[in-house]
């Protein structure tokens, strides 16, 4: 199980649109064993978890750890998680969430909260984010080694780069154009 990529995957459960049935399973376009068993009931309950789980990634946002340990925490209370171990031998040994669950959203929520708590644990609890871009909500997780990512995307980044760019030319134009009036 890489739990990189599942904390990663509970940011883009968070950013998704699941309005209909169809959405989720486009969701799941790369895990096309699941898209059968996506259901009607799936819909409402990931909807339910982006409204619970969102909350997490703006305390981080704060730089309030403990509160970020704590959100989590009672996620994992409400959504209790199965983990076990997989592989076929001591070389290969690794963490899966059980697939007992009986929905695909509730295997959803566990990954994702797998994911977030074990990156939490190991690289830290502000390692979660929410996009600076204007206009963006959508959450991330960064990855980047020195902590520094502030975009949900590069093409959040490259807006916000432009932009500052821009602004920073039409101060320049101003204050030429202020000088030669003086």
């Amino acid at each position: 199980m890489d739990f990189v990529r599942y904390a990663e995957r509970a940011a883009e459960l968070v950013n998704g649109s699941f309005d209909e049935v169809e959405e989720v399973c486009a969701y799941l376009s790369d895990r096309a064993w699941l898209v059968d068993q996506v259901g009607p009931r799936d819909v409402p309950a990931l909807k339910r978890f982006q409204r619970e789980l969102r909350p997490v990634f703006e305390t981080a946002v704060d730089g309030d750890e403990i509160s970020v340990v704590t959100a989590l925490n009672a996620l994992l209370n409400t959504h209790p998680i199965t983990p076990y171990i997989s592989g076929g031998d001591s070389r290969d040994w690794h963490l899966h969430v059980s697939n007992r669950s009986s929905s695909v959203a509730e295997l959803l929520v566990a990954e994702a909260l797998m994911g977030l708590a074990t990156l939490v644990c190991d690289v830290g609890a502000l390692r979660l984010g929410v996009c600076q871009a204007t206009g963006c909500v959508d959450v991330f997780v960064d990855t980047s080694p020195n902590q520094s990512r502030r975009y949900c995307s590069d093409r959040c980044s490259s807006r916000a780069n432009v932009a500052a760019y821009r602004a920073r030319r039409r101060a320049e134009a101003t204050d030429v154009g202020q000088g030669a009036h003086a």
